[in-house]
């Protein structure tokens, strides 16, 4: 396909969220580290809150691998435009946005990535896009260049989509709302609850851009050449191997922030200091509470979990971020609810979250369930009491709670309450069920620091697929 003189060249295209972003960052730096030239492409409105979160001037100068390419990494960064203006909220119009992205933005794609051929004086060879993008297939044909799919979620989740058509042969795809069953005939997957798949396979989705994109999506993503995906191999042993029977895919997790030395700017938002707050409170004594980057729920959520955190009485740290619930009021908070924690709470909307977690005076998270949050929640052997609210984390919270038993459930039934909210609370902080849950993610910690270790699957993983993709690049 190319000369094995030239130096491979990557395109990295990551979704235009901060979870997808993360870990895409990371890669970018890993993947130059082993010799590769990469072009990193952020969306212009990503570039702008970036560089507005660094209070910056928002103008297309501003290079975030800078510092990457001190190092001595050939990582080179630009920007495309989505064809909306400036000031577009893509959050609140989401069908808008992402109407446009299924079809008009391919061919945005297509003239971006041929105008980069036409003037790269080095050969580019791969295209790394994020698996939700479904035009990765048509553009890596259209200019020869290998299709490599980056799966930001755990492989449970990569098994459930790739499997569609066997759930549909069951009678579970579409999913009927009223319908709990245990599913046990998913290739690589032991059994999962109807109430563990992702919202947007259920019935009432089906008409929805969410199933859409998605549904899509893992119908693309089999014709990519390979599929990378930020898990461990020790974690999801048994779905890793039966996917690994139908394309190649690698399991090359934690790729995490936490572990990067080099310092790329992530964060959307700019970010709260709170180490002096946590200087002041003892050991394992502070809930950190977050729900991602994305993921919005209602205010009766908030303030049952606000009023479940004062009777609780343990201290806690709580990002508030802006769109955290759905059409965004004022008070979101009930009212007076901050004088009335005192100093045993600290309201904040964004933070360094691996900072935080990796604080000593930090003993349990209240989390959606993000994957990257529940990696990092990991990796700082901090026990988690899950809240998943939408996309791949009902999911998730299975592996944390069922499967690892690392966590536990912020509620049971369909209604969140503030009185099981407190109780839950103080079984993860203080409860007899703590040292156990503290004891078994510890031991998650190590199999994730072993796997990255240079004979650790992940190392070994990822060596593998450099090797295979410079094989089909230089066939």
């Amino acid at each position: 396909m190319a000369n094995s003189q030239l130096k491979p060249h990557a395109i990295l295209f990551p979704l235009p969220y901060q979870g997808h972003i993360n870990p895409f960052v990371d890669l970018a730096i890993k993947l130059a580290s082993k010799g590769f030239t990469i072009t990193f492409v952020h969306f212009e409105f990503v570039h702008q809150r970036l560089s507005k979160s660094q209070n910056s001037n928002t103008n297309n100068e501003i290079d975030f691998f800078s510092e990457a390419r001190k190092s001595g990494l050939d990582i080179r960064y630009t920007t495309i435009n989505d064809g909306f203006p400036r000031e577009f909220d893509r959050l609140n119009n989401y069908d808008e946005f992402w109407k446009s992205l299924l079809q008009d933005f391919p061919a945005r794609v297509d003239e971006f990535i041929g105008e980069i051929l036409q003037f790269e004086q080095s050969m580019v060879t791969s295209l790394i896009a994020d698996t939700f993008f479904s035009w990765p297939p048509t553009i890596a044909k259209k200019y020869n260049i290998v299709n490599v799919s980056f799966f930001t979620q755990p492989a449970l989740v990569y098994s459930i989509g790739y499997h569609l058509d066997i759930l549909r042969e069951n009678g579970h795809y579409p999913l009927k709302e009223s319908v709990v069953e245990e599913i046990n005939y998913i290739p690589g997957v032991k059994s999962i609850s109807t109430k563990e798949l992702m919202h947007y396979l259920k019935e009432g989705e089906i008409e929805t851009l969410k199933h859409k994109i998605a549904s899509r999506a893992f119908q693309e993503v089999k014709k990519a050449d390979f599929v990378l995906d930020n898990t461990v191999q020790e974690l999801e042993s048994e779905t890793l191997d039966d996917l690994n029977k139908k394309q190649p895919i690698y399991a090359i997790g934690p790729i995490s922030s936490f572990l990067t030395k080099i310092i790329v700017t992530k964060s959307f938002w700019s970010e709260f200091d709170c180490t002096k707050w946590l200087e002041s409170k003892p050991l394992n004594s502070v809930l950190y509470v977050s729900f991602g980057s994305l993921a919005q729920t209602n205010k009766h959520v908030i303030q049952e979990i606000a009023h479940g955190l004062v009777l609780s009485e343990v201290n806690f740290i709580w990002v508030v971020r802006e769109n955290i619930v759905k059409s965004d009021g004022i008070n979101t908070l009930p009212d007076g609810f901050k004088d009335e924690i005192g100093d045993k709470g600290l309201i904040i909307p964004w933070c360094d979250q691996t900072l935080v977690l990796l604080n000593p005076a930090v003993g349990g998270f209240l989390t959606h369930c993000g994957w990257n949050s529940t990696i990092e929640s990991i990796l700082c052997s901090t026990p988690m009491i899950c809240y998943p609210i939408e996309y791949d984390q009902p999911a998730v919270r299975k592996l944390v709670v069922d499967d690892w038993k690392i966590g536990i459930n912020l509620h049971d039934g369909d209604l969140i309450h503030r009185d099981e909210v407190a109780k839950n609370i103080r079984i993860l902080m203080t409860g007899t069920d703590s040292l156990g849950l503290k004891q078994e993610i510890e031991k998650l910690k190590n199999v994730l620091h072993k796997a990255i270790e240079k004979d650790g699957s992940s190392e070994r993983n990822f060596d593998h697929f450099v090797e295979d993709l410079k094989a089909k690049i230089y066939a």
